[in-house]
């Protein structure tokens, strides 16, 4: 049956209705008492999840504070129409109308920062060549697109990345890749195999992704006491290589997804599937003897170190540098990965909470919001069951790292939000696509 979508018009019509949210008062929430928004920057529990002790509410959270105000990526007219355009797998239906449109804008991002089926991280600087190989963009990407069943895009743009931004002994052409996102990029290959099938993509696809593998399963023979892998943990961090245990954690589920990959379609793949899901097993059991001899078993010490390595205890989650990157980045990958025991993944989610890690759900990083790699730590919050503090993430990031009227995402938003920080970013954008897809009401939950 043939589905109606909204002409252009209609769209820009409805964008126009929804995101004209009155703003309440900056200082005012739910009618409490004011809150000087300064103090705001200092305190440690976020100021808006303690107004929802409940459910949260995606109209009052839109309300809240002044939107984010700064120029679109692309042009509105443009988006709209490719956004009304759209046929998706589920229908897009998260309950809220405003959550529907952000979804949509989202997927239509994709087309729109790509360069034909070449990848583009943002606009302006982040479109420098330097940063096409950056692979989440690519891994938001297929996740994003095959979560709503825009598979036959999904499958051309993963085969291009594969064949042109994978060497010939595994590693990535980019200037700073992370270990994680060798181990991610696995991952999504089982993703888009379980979603859509291999039509595309796999034939061709086979031999760059088993190179990954192999490096990883090589990086893992040679890490040494310990076992555990080391490696550059974020290109921005890229000199600090150590023993990072999201890196890890990241490494065991894209070798255990290779491995269930690789069974699923018979594959020719160098080292045999058992054996990969094998190491997989050993080095998860490694990672955890680690986290576990490094961070003390008192519930009250909320420092997890990312590392092995000896750092610098930081008075909170923003403290130093190097927490700050812990915070906006580490945790939430060690979150997602999926190794952690639940008992351990709610220490790092209440590390987090009680210790100035969001502001409205969103990730605090020094002295601004950036919240591209959220998705990870949305990720790990539906595999707790937290469903409430995951709604406040998700809302908080539609509010306010999409600017008013045109829904653009910065990588970086001001703290107390309103202006863009840092230029528009396709991962940050897509957050709300890969999240929302767990609340769609048409269809159940994808993994």
């Amino acid at each position: 049956m043939k589905t109606s979508h909204p002409s252009r018009r209609q769209f820009l019509r409805s964008a126009a209705a929804l995101v004209a949210v009155p703003a309440l008062d900056v200082t005012s929430v739910h009618g409490k008492e004011k809150t000087d928004p300064a103090a705001w920057i200092e305190s440690l529990e976020d100021p808006v999840r303690k107004q929802f002790p409940g459910k949260p509410d995606l109209d009052a959270i839109l309300g809240l504070f002044p939107r984010t105000t700064s120029q679109p990526a692309f042009d509105p007219e443009e988006i709209a129409a490719k956004a009304a355009k759209l046929q998706t797998r589920p229908t897009i239906d998260t309950g809220h109308p405003f959550l529907d449109l952000s979804v949509r804008t989202a997927l239509a991002h994709v087309d729109a920062t790509f360069q034909g089926d070449h990848p583009k991280y943002g606009v302006k600087s982040y479109a420098e060549t330097r940063h096409d190989g950056f692979p989440p963009t690519i891994i938001a990407t297929i996740d994003a697109l095959s979560a709503w069943g825009l598979n036959q895009r999904a499958a051309v743009l993963f085969r291009y990345w594969l064949m042109n931004f994978v060497r010939d002994d595994g590693t990535i052409n980019y200037y700073g890749p992370s270990i994680s996102e060798y181990g991610q990029l696995l991952h999504t290959a089982h993703l888009l195999e379980e979603r859509a099938g291999a039509d595309g993509w796999w034939q061709d696809g086979l031999r760059p992704l088993d190179r990954i593998a192999e490096l990883l399963l090589a990086l893992r023979a040679d890490a040494g006491a310990g076992g555990l892998i080391a490696g550059v943990p974020e290109a921005d961090t890229r000199e600090q290589v150590s023993k990072y245990f999201h890196n890890n954690g990241w490494v065991v589920k894209g070798l255990q997804s290779w491995a269930s990959l690789c069974r699923r379609r018979e594959a020719a793949s160098t080292t045999k599937p058992e054996v990969v899901a094998r190491i997989a097993g050993e080095l998860k059991d490694d990672t955890l003897r680690a986290v576990k001899a490094t961070w003390p078993a008192d519930p009250n010490d909320w420092w997890l170190s990312p590392r092995v390595e000896t750092t610098e205890r930081p008075s909170r989650a923003t403290g130093t540098r190097d927490a700050s990157y812990t915070n906006y980045r580490y945790w939430p990958e060690l979150l997602s990965s999926g190794i952690l025991p639940a008992e351990l993944a709610r220490r790092v989610v209440q590390s987090r909470l009680t210790m100035g890690g969001q502001f409205c759900g969103m990730t605090r990083f020094e002295d601004h919001l950036d919240d591209w790699p959220l998705i990870e730590y949305l990720n790990g919050l539906w595999a707790l069951g937290r469903t409430n503090d995951f709604l406040l993430s998700l809302y908080g990031h539609v509010a306010y790292h999409q600017a008013e009227g045109h829904l653009t995402a910065y990588e970086q938003v001001t703290f107390p939000p309103g202006k863009k920080r840092a230029d528009y970013c396709l991962p940050c954008q897509l957050v709300t696509a890969r999240a929302a897809r767990r609340i769609n009401r048409t269809a159940a939950p994808v993994g």
